[in-house]
């Protein structure tokens, strides 16, 4: 996400900062190298000239501040303006006083409607809410049980009708369900087309009039960049769109929809579909993306991510332990699950103030180490897990058959483990600082 754009921007602004003390001309000239790379992530042409005009008027009034230098002036303006333009502050889902809560999901076909509204039901289950999907979407052959496979996995109900092709009677039929059942939240699975047609229009509006919802949200693939806005200037004009959601971030190094949607449609994006798996649906906040985009880091979405997935008790009986026992290979493995639960170890490390692309590319995350790691443990014996000296040759080569890794695999992650088991002992004692590369090793 964003990956061209902070590595073009960071080499801007470390030219900037190579010459010290900027004047007028160098600000000019290295704006116009910013406005080429907005320009090039596909930012809307107008909130980019808009944009720069407005970063150039601010950096040339403080070019007298004395105390900051001007190239760090520069950026933190270029920062500010960036959180203007992705939406000024975070805004969550209006909720109604009256329940249930009535969100509409909209957009096109291809977007990730059905996946991103299962996401969502996650989401606000996870938040302690009691949610309900309705799937209207009659046309897409079988997205009626994708929905209804998508809501037993995540033991989310979901209220459908084969029997009829009439998406506001079945609204309605699920909103009594729903308000009987006494749901907090009730989510529109709506039928995309491959393109803004009057037929759908008519359908949506008239579907809009039938629930009147809290909340109108497209579903927009971020992929797409202009087109995504062009898509929300159409549907907010048929429809009057309280938010979106940008799909498929992962898969965008550009970030041009993001850049430019709020500036273009005055529409806050609420959230961000950041991969496939089911909780890979992020809160949107404007300030953080932009410290994001300027390689700044996020560590306070780290710290929600990591408090939201790990589970803190089994930290706590872990840490427990190994102050009073040690660390056995049982635990190590528990360790890493609880390090895999927050995801891919890049995701993690752009969240870090500093991280670039070139130092992801430098990091071994092949995702199957953990799962190896995980098939050798498993193969022990409870002794072994407990007491790795015993491991011998005999042993070893016993586990690596048993798994099937090379019998390197197995010498390598009992030498990690030692080296953890070092680690502990200090962090136990008070030390506590992880050894340089540590976290890229266990990875």
């Amino acid at each position: 996400m964003f990956a061209e754009l902070q590595d073009k921007l960071s080499a801007t602004f470390a030219r900037l900062r190579g010459r010290g003390v900027l004047n007028e001309a160098d600000i000019k000239e290295g704006l116009r190298e910013v406005r080429r790379v907005l320009l090039e992530a596909d930012v809307n042409f107008q909130l980019s000239r808009e944009f720069l005009e407005r970063v150039e008027q601010k950096a040339i009034g403080a070019m007298k501040v004395t105390s900051v230098s001007p190239a760090q002036q520069l950026v933190k303006i270029v920062y500010d303006e960036l959180v203007v333009l992705l939406g000024e502050r975070r805004e969550g889902l209006r909720m109604s006083s009256l329940p249930p809560t009535v969100v509409m999901l909209v957009g096109l076909q291809g977007s990730g409607k059905t996946t991103t509204s299962a996401k969502l039901a996650r989401r606000l289950k996870a938040e302690g809410r009691q949610v309900r999907l309705i799937a209207l979407d009659v046309y897409r052959p079988a997205a009626i049980d994708q929905l209804e496979t998508l809501g037993r996995e995540l033991e989310i109900p979901v209220y459908a009708d084969r029997s009829t092709s009439d998406v506001e009677k079945i609204a309605r039929a699920g909103l009594e369900v729903s308000r009987h059942e006494r749901d907090r939240v009730v989510l529109l699975d709506t039928a995309g087309r491959l393109q803004i047609d009057d037929e759908m229009m008519g359908e949506l509006k008239r579907l809009k009039e039938a629930v009147r919802p809290d909340e109108i949200l497209l579903v927009a693939d971020g992929m797409t960049g202009q087109e995504a806005v062009k898509i929300a200037q159409g549907f907010d004009a048929a429809l009057g769109l309280t938010g979106v959601i940008l799909t498929k971030m992962d898969g965008d190094a550009r970030g041009g929809a993001a850049l430019s949607i709020y500036g273009v449609t005055r529409k806050p994006i609420k959230y961000i579909g950041t991969g496939e798996k089911a909780d890979a649906l992020e809160e949107f906040h404007p300030d953080r993306m932009a410290g994001r985009i300027l390689q700044q880091g996020d560590v306070i979405s780290l710290v929600e991510k990591a408090q939201a997935t790990m589970d803190a008790d089994a930290a706590k009986k872990l840490e427990k332990k190994v102050r009073k026992e040690g660390m056995d290979l049982q635990d190590f493995l528990g360790a890493m699950r609880q390090i895999e639960r927050l995801g891919p170890i890049e995701g993690i490390l752009k969240m870090l103030p500093g991280v670039n692309s070139k130092m992801l590319k430098q990091v071994n995350s092949d995702p199957k180490r953990l799962k190896h790691a995980e098939a050798i443990v498993l193969s022990m014996t409870p002794a072994e897990r407990k007491d790795p000296t015993i491991l011998n040759g005999s042993r070893r080569a016993r586990v690596a058959k048993g798994c099937g890794r090379p019998i390197s695999d197995v010498n390598r992650l009992l030498e990690q483990f030692r080296e953890m088991q070092k680690m502990m002992k200090k962090a136990s004692a008070g030390a506590g600082r992880l050894p340089p590369g540590m976290m890229g090793r266990y990875r």
